[in-house]
């Protein structure tokens, strides 16, 4: 269905830790390679498409975020965004710098972004956090372009069948990231790969990708046998100089820190998985915003806490299975994948 060779996905990141040659070398690889798109705007995402179609002339998948933003996270106040700033304000003294200014960001409409997906026509379009309009997925099947979506729980993966989806990815709670619930709250859907894809691949007709804590041939193996016909892989791929992580933070991955995750709404405003570091115990308690208004004021400390080498307090995106992790490239990491 999807054109690859191979069924490994690479999990779409977003924000700059997606990059053109990391999905294009997965996808020259035989997997499915992917971009996440839900901070660019229309225009962007045609040039992004573009760019990896001069990489690769193989399948590759562009990815969404349905709901792009909490109530109130798109047009903050700057008395919120001020209280926030100023909870942040011990650790920018630590670093020996000033608070930055509050800043609000431009929120793109998930429609016209959408429509854009669907002009640069990708092998998949794959998109979490909510069921696109029935407009978008009619748009899509005269496209010919394949829908894969995140489940976190059967009821969702129920709901995305019915709408027209093809492909349903089973996002276990292990994994890194966000969690992209969207019928229930995401501390009511942490429902582990292992019991999540089989009870997915029971509940709908449709194929399932399992996503969450795979890491090497073994977790892809156990996906196959638990029902799956591919496995979605991330914080393998966020490892390997492809990507668009820091330095920092991909060595960090290696390190026997990364053993320890947790899951925090203090990095974004949304419920993720990180290398536990300071800030989740630290800002307990604070006046967190919703998102994308905490990303916006937690982003510009992430950057200088980059720039000072300081990865306790940065967001370090990780799954549960970074102690497995063991290949810094694409190709060599592909080597040992079925």
């Amino acid at each position: 269905m999807l054109g690859i060779e191979r069924p490994i996905v690479q999990g779409p990141f977003g924000g700059a830790y997606s990059t053109t040659r990391l999905a294009a070398a997965v996808s020259n690889s035989g997997g499915l390679g992917s971009f996440g798109m839900h901070r660019l705007s229309p225009s962007e995402i045609l040039e992004t498409a573009s760019s990896i179609r001069k990489l690769t002339s193989r399948p590759f998948g562009l990815n969404l975020w349905v709901s792009n933003h909490d109530e109130g996270g798109a047009h903050p106040s700057r008395e919120a965004l001020l209280r926030m700033r100023d909870a942040l304000r011990p650790y920018y003294t630590e670093l020996g710098i000033d608070p930055p200014e509050p800043e609000s960001k431009t929120v793109f409409d998930f429609e016209e972004q959408a429509r854009a997906i669907i002009e640069a026509r990708p092998a998949v379009f794959s998109f979490i956090f909510g069921i696109p309009s029935r407009d978008i997925i009619a748009a899509c099947k005269r496209a010919g372009i394949i829908m894969a979506a995140s489940a976190t729980t059967v009821d969702e993966a129920r709901a995305l069948e019915q709408a027209g989806v093809d492909v349903i990815v089973a996002s276990g709670s292990e994994a890194g990231g966000h969690r992209p619930s969207f019928l229930a709250s995401a501390e009511d859907s942490l429902t582990g790969t292992m019991s999540l894809t089989p009870q997915v691949a029971g509940a709908v007709e449709i194929p399932v990708i399992a996503a969450g804590g795979i890491a090497d041939a073994r977790g892809v193996a156990a996906a196959m046998a638990l029902g799956a016909q591919a496995a979605q892989i991330g914080t393998a791929f966020l490892a390997c100089e492809e990507s668009g992580a820091p330095a920092l933070h991909r060595d960090l991955l290696f390190d026997p820190a990364a053993h320890r995750t947790a899951l925090s709404r203090v990095y974004t405003g949304r419920l993720a998985r990180a290398v536990f570091n300071r800030l989740p115990n630290d800002l307990r308690g604070a006046p967190l915003l919703p998102y994308p208004a905490q990303l916006w004021t937690m982003s510009p400390l992430h950057e200088a806490a980059l720039q000072k080498g300081r990865a306790d307090l940065m967001s370090l995106w990780s799954g549960q299975s970074a102690s497995l992790l063991r290949h810094r490239t694409v190709e060599s990491l592909m080597a040992t994948l079925p």
